[in-house]
């Protein structure tokens, strides 16, 4: 007899479409077939890597059959088909196991098969595909999708699924898909979990997640997403390793050097660490790409319910001159749920005081950096913008240029509408630029609630603007003295080496 809690599993993982019956030599038991649920296309360390995970009801050994789609006949895989052996683990969450494995060896523009399962017993068949190994390329960012703060979590995945779809309709050559943390809004909640991963475009597209702060409460996040050149040391979590989720890591995609934090873990050295890890990735891997991208999810210049926050106050005074002098060109964080643009910020200040508000082209100096933050992609949560209040922070005022926002932000925004980030990668510029991917209509789980009280442009006053619409745009052209988007590294006679805090990891400083 099965035991209650994996009907209900199988129930609520069958209803999203997640579920997959195995038979044969996967069986968990005479009259209990395994279940296969959660699988999701990850991040490889390079462009000819991708990572797949899945949650299974046994620990049974599973391999993950990958081949070209077009040595597939009439669905069925060649007899050549490469199998790669599945990384199996007790899943501490909900009894059962969460397995993994990085498929190798990709060849640039083919269309790839690939299904997980063992001897006869096999998951439907997902693809991918590949596009050249060297050049430009788009990725979209998505911030914080939080399946379950509305409180509905059937309209919150309804509004993730139409970003989501609506996003790769309008880009369908995207590469990556870049997480800005806050995947659910409970971080052992597998309904949450599944209603998160229920588009199938999460199996043919690479995630690149991101921990958020409703992540990071349990062990489903890491469970759910195996990362590359994860460093799980305990200064990269928030808590017990044992029960939290947590890691810095890194990847390299083309012409940009991802690298993706834990920001939840900032006290006790945390940053510095951090710092630390920065520095040694960007001094070991940054020469290999021109531009570098961080990634993680509280917005130290957030414009909206976060922007005063103890721990934000503290990034904000941690992060932004080691940023500035490892030649970071690009950040993307979200948690604020509201988008903000800043201007290019040098050592923790506005680099150019000419540089106008919403500007749309912006010449990058030695050590510019430009902040972004993502609104909400799934509607199930919106922070409204707030007023500059130097009373809380002296250090975060009103912009003199434009007084309603803060000092940092050329542009802040709040419609109450879902949007994403699309980001445009050149060989002589970043473009960035946040689109519409709702309307105040359904699916917009605040507002269909009333959670908030208005939708719309300027608070309300005006009509939603469409779907695909352009909420803001900036062409980023890159500093480029040191023939990479990056500054000296160690070694280099114009930085010194100052030792971490506590014994913490070394971080770079540039003498003037």
């Amino acid at each position: 007899m099965k035991h209650p809690r994996s009907i209900a599993r199988g129930a609520i993982a069958a209803f999203l479409g997640l579920a997959v019956t195995f038979g044969g030599s996967l069986l968990a038991g005479a009259d209990e077939p395994a279940t296969l649920s959660g699988i999701v296309l990850g991040v490889g360390a390079k462009e000819n890597q991708r990572v797949v995970s899945w949650y299974a009801s046994t620990g049974a050994p599973q391999v993950v059959q990958v081949a070209p789609t077009s040595k597939l006949v009439h669905g069925q895989f060649p007899r050549n088909a490469q199998t790669f052996p599945a990384t199996v683990a007790a899943n501490t969450v909900n009894g059962g196991y969460n397995g993994h494995v990085t498929i190798d060896g990709l060849k640039q523009n083919t269309g790839y098969s690939y299904r997980i399962g063992s001897g006869d017993s096999w998951s439907p068949t997902y693809t991918f595909k590949t596009q050249d190994f060297k050049g430009d390329f788009d990725f979209l960012f998505y911030g914080d999708p939080q399946i379950g703060s509305s409180g509905d979590v059937a309209k919150d995945g309804a509004g993730w699924l139409d970003t989501v779809n609506v996003s790769l309709a309008a880009n369908p050559d995207a590469e990556l898909l870049v997480s800005g943390g806050d995947q659910v809004e409970t971080a052992n909640t597998e309904a949450q979990w599944n209603a998160f991963l229920a588009p199938e475009k999460l199996r043919q597209y690479p995630w690149a997640a991101t921990i958020g702060n409703h992540d990071v409460g349990g062990k489903a996040y890491e469970q759910h997403f195996w990362t590359p050149n994860t460093d799980r040391s305990t200064p990269f979590y928030n808590g017990d390793p044992t029960t939290r989720s947590g890691g810095d890591y890194w990847f390299i995609y083309k012409d940009v050097l991802f690298i993706d934090l834990n920001s939840n873990a900032y006290a006790n050295g945390a940053d510095d660490a951090h710092i630390g890890y920065v520095t040694d990735v960007v001094k070991n891997h940054g020469a290999k790409a021109k531009y570098t991208v961080l990634v993680y999810h509280h917005s130290i210049y957030s414009p909206a319910d976060h922007a005063n926050d103890s721990d934000n106050q503290k990034r904000r005074q941690d992060f932004p001159t080691a940023f500035s002098n490892l030649g970071v060109d690009l950040v993307l964080q979200g948690h604020d749920h509201s988008y903000s643009r800043s201007y290019e910020i040098k050592n923790g200040q506005k680099a150019n005081p000419d540089e106008q508000p919403g500007a749309t082209h912006v010449e990058q100096g030695p050590g510019g950096v430009i902040y972004v933050t993502a609104n909400s992609a799934s509607g199930s949560k919106y922070y409204d913008l707030t007023a500059p209040d130097p009373s809380q922070d002296p250090n975060y005022g009103p912009d003199p240029l434009n007084p309603d926002n803060h000092w940092a932000n050329s542009v802040e925004n709040q419609e109450h509408v879902r949007t994403y980030v699309k980001v445009q990668v050149r060989d002589d510029k970043l473009v960035v630029q946040d689109i519409r991917s709702g309307t105040c209509a359904a699916p917009n789980a605040a507002v269909e609630l009333g959670k908030v009280s208005w939708c719309g442009p300027d608070g309300g006053a005006g009509p939603a603007k469409p779907v695909g619409s352009t909420v803001d745009k900036v062409v980023i052209h890159p500093y480029r003295e040191h023939g990479h988007g990056h500054g000296p590294f160690p070694g280099d006679p114009h930085w010194v080496v100052q030792p971490g805090k506590d014994g913490g990891r070394a971080s770079v400083t540039a003498l003037n």
